[in-house]
């Protein structure tokens, strides 16, 4: 019993029959002040418009007052004619009453009468007014009459509080149900995802109210943590892969020379091999933290204004003497005026050198790698292109992936984190990464960015061949 009360239903219920009460109540108080005041201006009314046709003609008033109290079969109706001395002429009241003005309005006045031969004192609504003669003649009405109007008011929206509060709270009680079915829908599911099922998902009926948005939200979130889990199981494969090469050949390496060397030439040459190796499996772990690094947005108080210009060519001269080495001509083109990037100076480098070294690496002998700075309305871009074999349509959305390699660069060096760690360090300044075909068949990276631009500056044109 006492769980039952703590269930939200209960309190739904309990809410909303609470609030249907106030407002019956509220409306209880307004309905019993209406009824009031309007057979008060009733009554009012049927006064004043009786003591002005008695008052209408002098000589006619004594037979007129005796008519209308004549007419009178409950005693509710009095009235009486006094003297200019105050004298009473006529009628069921005995004295004039004190502090009844004769102004013709409706007052509320208390004071002694007879009813049914007893001397009673009663409330009366009364008008008074003052004859031509001097005579004043006084009509007056008990308040019976407002105060049944009311007690049947009151009687009657009392007794309908009763279903009211039954009603009210069989509706909430039926809308918690409803909302309760939705919520175990709900926790079952979440039941499920804790049990390790994140292809599960909470279920959305299409009414587009809270919960389905709060399902859709759910959903959304579920379906980030199953991309997140099934990226975090690939690069953990991927790097248990990668490091299992290295470390295998430099066991077997120091195994077979533990042994074998005979010399210590030939131990020196061992040991610069395993040393090698050891730097292979660093740089995979190094990389790996370095985009972690990023991705957790731990660079974001070192932004300043970056000429994008000057950092082109700074790493086109860094990489110049490795594409001397294939023949490779590195272009550095620059429109006016220069623009300038909000960003990590350092980080922005490297993205640029990283995607320099893949377009170097797969550019044949004797072919071109194109570093571009341009504008397009308010973006700058910054385009990397090449004159290799590029990039397939259906392997653009998984290249910035960790660890992902395309076809053509599974028999070249790498690791398969290089254009992971551009990814990283776009997001981290909120630009945008795109791939696409360079005009003469390679492939062609594009950085879209907000820019601002230095109009002093001029157009320039670098051309650095190797």
């Amino acid at each position: 019993m006492i769980e039952a009360l703590r269930t939200t239903a209960f309190r739904w219920a309990l809410g909303i029959a609470l609030w249907s009460i106030s407002l019956s109540l509220l409306l209880l108080a307004f309905v019993y002040w209406q009824t009031g005041t309007f057979v008060q201006a009733e009554l009012a009314h049927r006064l004043r418009h009786e003591l002005r046709y008695v008052a209408a003609e002098p000589g006619a008033s004594v037979s007129r007052l005796e008519i209308w109290l004549g007419e009178d079969l409950h005693n509710v109706r009095f009235a009486g004619l006094f003297g200019p001395d105050g004298a009473k002429l006529i009628g069921n009241l005995d004295a004039l009453p004190l502090g009844l003005p004769p102004d013709g309005e409706v007052h509320r006045i208390g004071t002694p009468v007879m009813i049914a031969g007893r001397r009673l004192r009663e409330e009366l609504w009364m008008a008074a007014s003052r004859l031509a003669d001097g005579r004043t003649l006084v009509v007056a009405h008990d308040t019976d009459e407002i105060d049944r109007a009311k007690a049947t008011v009151l009687r009657a929206l009392t007794l309908a509080l009763g279903p009211v509060l039954v009603l009210s709270g069989l509706g909430g009680l039926l809308l918690a149900a409803r909302a309760r079915r939705r919520v175990k829908a709900t926790q079952e599911a979440i039941a499920q995802v804790r049990r390790g099922d994140l292809d599960q998902r909470l279920p959305v009926r299409g009414t587009d109210d809270e919960f389905d948005r709060l399902a859709q939200d759910v959903n959304g979130m579920l379906a980030e943590i199953a991309r997140l889990m099934e990226e975090v199981r690939s690069v953990g494969d991927a790097i248990a892969h990668d490091l299992r090469t290295p470390l295998t050949r430099l066991r077997a390496r120091l195994e077979r020379s533990r042994t074998g060397a005979h010399s210590l030439a030939e131990l020196e040459e061992v040991i610069d091999q395993s040393l090698v190796w050891l730097d292979q499996t660093l740089s995979i772990i190094t990389a790996v933290l370095r985009i972690g690094e990023i991705q957790h947005k731990h660079r974001c108080a070192e932004f300043s204004r970056v000429d994008v210009a000057q950092v082109l060519a700074e790493a086109a001269e860094l990489y110049e003497p490795i594409a001397e080495d294939k023949s490779i001509r590195i272009c550095v083109e620059v429109t006016h005026p220069f623009p300038f990037l909000t960003g990590d100076r350092d980080l922005l480098f490297e993205a640029v050198t990283n995607l320099i070294d893949n377009a170097v690496k797969f550019t044949p002998v004797c072919g071109l790698v194109r570093l571009e700075v341009s504008r397009r309305g308010a973006i700058c871009i910054v385009a990397v292109e090449d004159t290799g074999p590029g990039i397939p349509p259906a392997e653009r959305d998984q290249v910035f992936r960790r660890f992902y390699r395309a076809e053509p660069a599974r028999h070249t060096i790498g690791n398969g984190l290089g254009l992971g760690l551009v990814a990283a360090i776009v997001e981290l300044h909120g630009f945008q990464a795109v791939i696409a075909d360079a005009p003469e068949g390679g492939c062609r990276f594009e950085i879209l960015c907000p820019a601002t631009i230095d109009r002093g500056a001029l157009h320039t044109v670098a051309v650095i061949s190797a």
